[in-house]
């Protein structure tokens, strides 16, 4: 159901496991396994396929580099990021050694539905996508297994670590799970932000190419601008950021709504420098303009969780980002062709599918553990009790008005002899 073979028990579980609840540490892959191999019966397996993956991310990188030899390595970015299966090295071009660019590398997730064919012809297509608030891909290529992608390194990281005040090279955890001082944006970053994003998630619902990654560590800043990366996720079937929100609510079951409820992620990051503490919220905290509660009561409280998200053209329309002009000479170019946009549908068809499997699950789970609580209640024991003394004094009542009768029938027979 996700990331890896205990997303399913540990949305299942409960109590069983409080320490893999909190979002951060949930969704931070090497937190979470150290934690899983300590918990639970299996730590050989999971610490094995841990310790694995770096050394198949090794073995890739070598062998891309053996085929394409004008690229160098600096070093590892260990753990810049929050997945176990994703891997990041600080490149040079031999022949600019004062340009750095940064490769990640990846395999198949459990959304993985795009044949290997249409998989690597779609992950080559990803350098000719121009778009203002895209990041460029320089290089990519894929095979049967993983994804390798390079793009610019950019000095002053993502749009969280402007949020975190945090440097792009540290460790996720270091970057963002103590921040020394929690503070928003101001309103009009908000506004130009949020109209930005907004924008390209429109770009990519019309060209029905998925996405269903938004989160603030995928947006990278480029002086005034926005610019979202990772485009490939949905192709290799990673599982989204936000799954273990948005997995909740049957409502959010297309990849259009998942991109619009975890822009009000991070909407709410950008507004309150951190992220709510759950979801849905029942009531924000004082925002820089109602306009920003207005979006953000439109895709995280009760009611939109409920009923379902907004589209982003709706968004778009709202005072908080009617009102941004933008201002780009870039024009926007991504060509696919017809049949492999025939295959993408079908895989986020497939990816849907998936996830509303998942929400009747986890569905179907609740209703049974509200059962079962409202059955265990101490309200409910004094019930049953309670019936059970009613019951068992019914019963000796119609016991002794049948005895009566019995006796009653044997005088009188006695009385006609």
């Amino acid at each position: 159901m996700s990331r890896f073979p205990w997303h399913t028990e540990q949305m299942m579980c409960g109590s069983k496991n409080e320490l893999l609840g909190t979002n951060v540490i949930y969704n931070n892959d090497p937190v979470t396994a150290y934690l899983w191999a300590t918990l639970h019966p299996l730590p050989q397996r999971w610490d094995m396929s841990y310790l694995l993956l770096s050394e198949i991310a090794l073995q890739q990188v070598s062998m891309f580099f053996r085929s394409e030899p004008k690229w160098e390595v600096v070093e590892p970015l260990k753990d810049i990021g929050w997945r176990i299966r994703k891997k990041y090295f600080l490149m040079k071009i031999k022949n600019q050694p004062k340009e750095r660019l940064v490769l990640s590398w990846a395999d198949l997730g459990p959304d993985k539905y795009l044949s290997d064919k249409d998989l690597q012809c779609l992950i080559k297509l990803l350098p000719s996508c121009l778009h203002p608030y895209i990041y460029r891909v320089t290089f990519a290529t894929a095979n049967e297994s993983s994804a390798l992608l390079i793009r610019m390194f950019n000095e002053k990281g993502t749009l969280k670590d402007l949020i975190y005040k945090s440097k792009p090279k540290d460790p996720f955890l270091k970057k963002y799970c103590n921040p020394k001082k929690i503070q928003g944006l101001e309103l009009q970053q908000i506004k130009t932000y949020g109209r930005q994003i907004l924008e390209v998630l429109k770009f990519l619902h019309d060209k029905g190419f998925p996405y269903g990654h938004l989160h603030a560590s995928n947006v990278m800043l480029d002086g005034d601008t926005c610019r979202l990366l990772d485009l490939e996720n949905s192709l290799l079937g990673l599982p989204s950021f936000y799954r273990s929100y948005f997995s909740q609510f049957r409502k959010i079951n297309t990849l259009e709504s998942v991109d619009v409820h975890c822009f009000g992620h991070l909407l709410y990051e950008m507004t309150y420098g951190r992220p709510p503490d759950a979801v849905p919220v029942d009531s924000f905290p004082p925002a820089p303009s109602m306009a920003v509660v207005a979006v953000l009561e439109s895709t995280l409280s009760c009611e939109a969780c409920k009923n379902g998200m907004p589209t982003v053209s709706r968004l778009l329309q709202m005072p908080l980002f009617s009102d941004v002009l933008l201002t780009t000479s870039e024009k926007p170019q991504f060509k696919i062709p017809t049949k492999l946009k025939e295959a993408l549908r079908i895989a986020k068809e497939c990816i849907e599918k998936r996830l509303i499997e998942e929400q009747k699950q986890i569905h179907q789970h609740r209703r049974l553990t509200r059962a079962q609580s409202h059955h265990g209640s101490e309200e409910e024991r004094k019930k049953r009790k309670i019936l059970a003394r009613k019951k068992s004094k019914r019963s000796a009542i119609e016991n002794s008005e049948e005895h009566s009768a019995k006796y009653s029938n044997s005088n009188n027979s006695g009385n006609w002899l």
